[in-house]
């Protein structure tokens, strides 16, 4: 009975699958951030995917090859840089609120596409935008202070929404894995080069975060990069099966906010403290407005 259900609802299962392998990743950048720089995690999650993606191009070469290089060049640093915010909250907060905040993408997805693409947007998205915004408030609660991890989490979402936007006109130009070859070889370099400044320039403290020196890892460390590694091409793979498999893509994406979820159930374990309420009300206000963008497209 559970196999029959899992074959007629394999894209949920896959989706599943992703967004427990994607929090899990979180769990291990979370680890390797007590020994290494956030910036440091990014480089190696992402160099190692290079060198997989790279084999996988080997075996077999793309087949969509060109036509809006520039674009390449702008979904790979809007992505980098979100992924460099995204592993410093990663690093200095739960890991639940570090993934909501990552959720916020398609409330500025909704805003830039109304700016760039005039495109008209109904009363239910601004609705969603509303109530999205509603929780990244309660998510900060302003009267405590804001903090570095609020301005980097809202630097998450607003550059995942650029890099989301830029996909949309990729794909008629480009094979997906030659897209994701170029954002890694950037998301690559990107935090190498802000390690090197880090490592050889004199950097004022309250940018030390974003241009640390270089640690090199132990033995334990190369352990998690590796896994980190694993678990980063295990939610792609899962993924793109995912919405490979999904009749309807709005279906799945829906499912993939059991990412936070499974955050925060890891983040527990791992010795996080239960968002207090406040903050719990803001990240279901968040995942509502994000389920509801995705719904409605």
């Amino acid at each position: 009975m559970l196999r029959k259900f899992l074959i007629r609802h394999l894209a949920i299962y896959f989706m599943l699958t992703a967004s427990f392998f994607g929090a899990l990743m979180g769990a291990f950048a979370k680890i390797l951030s007590q020994d290494l720089p956030s910036v440091e995690v990014v480089f190696f999650r992402n160099f190692l995917g290079l060198i997989f993606i790279a084999y996988f191009l080997i075996k077999k070469p793309p087949t969509k090859c060109g036509g809006k290089f520039w674009l390449l060049l702008v979904r790979g640093f809007a992505g980098s840089i979100s992924m460099v915010a995204f592993f410093y909250n990663i690093a200095n907060m739960g890991l639940a609120e570090a993934f909501t905040f990552s959720k916020t993408a398609p409330i500025f997805l909704v805003l830039l596409v109304a700016v760039i693409f005039g495109e008209k947007v109904k009363i239910n998205g601004w609705i969603a935008v509303f109530v999205g915004f509603l929780g990244i408030i309660c998510i900060i609660q302003p009267q405590l202070g804001f903090k570095t991890t609020d301005a980097m989490g809202l630097v998450n979402g607003f550059f995942a929404a650029v890099s989301y936007t830029s996909m949309r006109e990729l794909h008629k130009y480009y094979d997906t894995r030659l897209i994701v070859l170029w954002f890694l070889i950037i998301a690559s370099a990107l935090p190498f080069a802000m390690l090197s400044v880090g490592e050889f320039c004199e950097i004022p403290l309250k940018f030390a975060f974003l241009f640390p020196k270089f640690i090199m890892p132990n033995v334990l460390n190369w352990l998690f990069i590796f896994l980190l590694g694993i678990a980063g091409l295990l939610y792609q793979n899962y993924l793109t099966k995912a919405y490979s498999a999904a009749r309807k893509a709005s279906n799945v994406a829906v499912v993939s906010y059991t990412d936070v979820l499974f955050s925060l159930i890891i983040g527990i374990f791992m010795g996080d403290n239960l968002p207090n309420f406040v903050a719990f009300l803001g990240i279901i206000l968040v995942i509502s407005s994000g389920i509801l963008v995705t719904i409605k497209k």
